[in-house]
């Protein structure tokens, strides 16, 4: 971990983390907290259902912090029509990034033309309005080679992120699968470790593992963590 706290900043620290708010009782207040949350430690990005994009863009505005919808979340089981209708409707309303989880039940079926088709059609959309598009495979209920080969179509696919967790599952981000899922994509594609990661240290292990994002409740905690480090 010294290593790669010898290279980071508080600013460069701070863009590693979509700072997230998904409850399903989350209200206005929750928000508002969130953004202001945001703006004060210079967070990459707020990562809340699509519902409060548009209010959470207005909180924002004017700031470098992006706003970012998670899409057919936690489940995946909508269909992927559905999940390119609530994609552009997030986009309409103001996101700059879309976390969008996969059809687990398609893949455990190994109906990857499936999974392909609606990886493709939702990263189309992300790449046509210039948002950015991230694909959560929900590691946990996954074996290895499902793993292997969700990253394999994201090379077909070219999403700008693939991502471990919803942070909802019966477990969140390991280095393993971080290691995993870098491996196979390289620096082709990026990945974003979510789920279970609450220390400075993990936060760390994350990075060394080849994370490039991070989601996170607890991406304040971790920046007081890493400021009054000795």
């Amino acid at each position: 971990m010294n290593n790669i706290l010898e290279t980071l900043t508080e600013e460069t620290l701070a863009q590693y983390f979509d700072h997230t708010e998904l409850r399903a009782f989350a209200v206005t207040k929750d928000f508002e907290k969130l953004c202001a949350e945001s703006k004060q430690y210079k967070f990459k990005m707020v990562a809340i259902n699509s519902a409060p994009v548009a209010l959470c863009k207005k909180l924002l505005a004017g700031t470098p912090v992006h706003v970012g919808a998670a899409i057919s979340f936690p489940l995946g089981q909508t269909t992927w029509e559905t999940k390119v209708f609530e994609t552009k409707t997030a986009i309409t309303e103001g996101a700059d990034e879309i976390d969008y989880v996969i059809n687990i039940g398609k893949l455990k079926e190994k109906d990857y033309t499936y999974i392909e088709k609606e990886m493709a059609e939702i990263t189309q959309v992300c790449r046509e309005n210039k948002v950015i598009s991230k694909v959560i495979f929900e590691n946990c209920y996954l074996e290895q080679d499902e793993k292997e080969e969700l990253c394999k179509i994201a090379l077909n696919v070219r999403p700008d992120f693939i991502k471990t967790s919803t942070g909802f599952g019966t477990g969140g981000a390991t280095l393993d699968d971080v290691r995993l899922m870098k491996r196979i994509v390289k620096d082709d594609i990026k990945v974003k470790a979510a789920g279970g990661i609450r220390t400075l240290q993990t936060a760390c292990e994350m990075i060394e593992a080849g994370a490039e994002r991070i989601g996170s409740t607890a991406g304040i905690s971790i920046m007081k963590e890493f400021i009054n480090r000795e």
